[in-house]
């Protein structure tokens, strides 16, 4: 797949006003489970509060919810299916088990390369829908946008051993575009790195100084950032 840059459209425009309106909807559904919990130093010059009360985000339970089944149906099913099948799946498993001897600095930066190739397709293209949160399947028939590269990198780094707690799918807001984007930040010995589709390097998060993260997420928990 050749890797495309990402265009900024109506589309784009319109999924960053629903994501920014949706985030606000989160905090302040999962407010009060910060209240009276202690803010920590985190990424992107934030603070953040820590919440394992994750029923509000209904996109992402609902895409690894989407991605359990997939993964028992991998097996099966024509090759041209819209649903992960026999054959990305096959492939997706071959590029991972490739990885598995290799130092976690190499797994990380391979990842991030993998998936940065596909396409940039916006959920109303995509799916006729403002926001969609896809699995690794939906994302690899069909490709995505941001927070679909995201997932795909997180659950890619989880099937080779890394720690859920290392990992997490970040919501920011870019200041320098003024929309809302997703990434995945990876801890590699207590330094948060940052996987993203629009940069082509894995770089750490200190480097980056247009990024306002408005919450992070993994399996486990949540955490809801504000700046310092």
């Amino acid at each position: 797949m050749p890797f495309q840059r990402r265009v900024i459209n109506i589309f784009a425009v319109y999924r960053a006003v629903f994501m920014v309106i949706g985030v606000f909807f989160v905090l302040m559904l999962g407010y009060d489970a910060h209240a009276g919990a202690r803010s920590k130093p985190s990424f992107f010059n934030t603070t953040e509060q820590m919440s394992t009360t994750l029923t509000a985000f209904t996109k992402w339970n609902g895409a690894l919810a989407r991605y359990s089944k997939e993964r028992a149906q991998s097996k099966s099913g024509a090759c041209g299916s819209d649903k992960l099948n026999k054959c990305n799946f096959g492939k997706w498993m071959t590029f991972l088990q490739g990885l598995k001897d290799k130092d976690l600095v190499s797994q990380i930066r391979a990842v991030n390369n993998y998936m940065n190739r596909a396409p940039y397709i916006t959920d109303p293209v995509n799916w006729g829908k403002k926001d969609f949160w896809a699995t690794p399947g939906e994302f690899m028939t069909k490709f995505g946008d941001c927070e679909d590269y995201a997932i795909a990198k997180y659950i890619s780094l989880r099937l080779l051993g890394y720690k859920d707690m290392d990992l997490r799918v970040v919501a920011v807001k870019d200041l320098n575009l003024k929309i809302g984007h997703a990434i995945l930040v990876v801890y590699y010995k207590g330094t948060p790195y940052v996987l993203d589709n629009q940069i082509k390097q894995v770089v750490p998060a200190s480097k980056i100084r247009h990024y306002l993260p408005i919450f992070s997420i993994n399996s486990k928990a949540w955490w809801k950032h504000q700046p310092r």
